[in-house]
């Protein structure tokens, strides 16, 4: 049995999908970062690939997401219940959020009543 199928012609992307894959191919790719100088009083050090521990006088306060070419800042002692204080392209950036989030005092919701 010989099935026929019509040629398929090529689909065209739209406008905004080729703007936003031309601005993704623009951003850059994502090295290691290199270990924090001794004198820094941020220290970062790699757990993953994509993933990275920042510590401040040997207490961790938060991780590095690298996702894509966007670092993500996570403030928290635990990876697990750590929260999203950044998204940036600069690493620098998002150090500067973490050691933000580390003195800024935590307010709690309120409880329901």
């Amino acid at each position: 049995m010989t099935v026929e199928a019509a040629p398929v012609s090529p689909r065209r992307a739209s406008p905004r999908a080729s703007a936003v894959a031309a601005a993704l191919r623009e951003l850059p790719t994502r090295l290691p970062v290199a270990a924090a100088p001794h004198t820094s009083r941020l220290q970062w050090r790699q757990l993953a690939p994509e993933r990275y521990e920042v510590t401040a006088h040997d207490v961790t306060i938060g991780f590095i997401d690298v996702v894509g070419a966007v670092y993500v800042a996570l403030a928290g002692s635990r990876y697990s219940r750590a929260v999203e204080v950044s998204q940036t392209l600069v690493w620098t950036e998002a150090l500067s959020a973490l050691d933000a989030a580390r003195t800024t005092p935590r307010t709690r919701a309120p409880r329901p009543a």
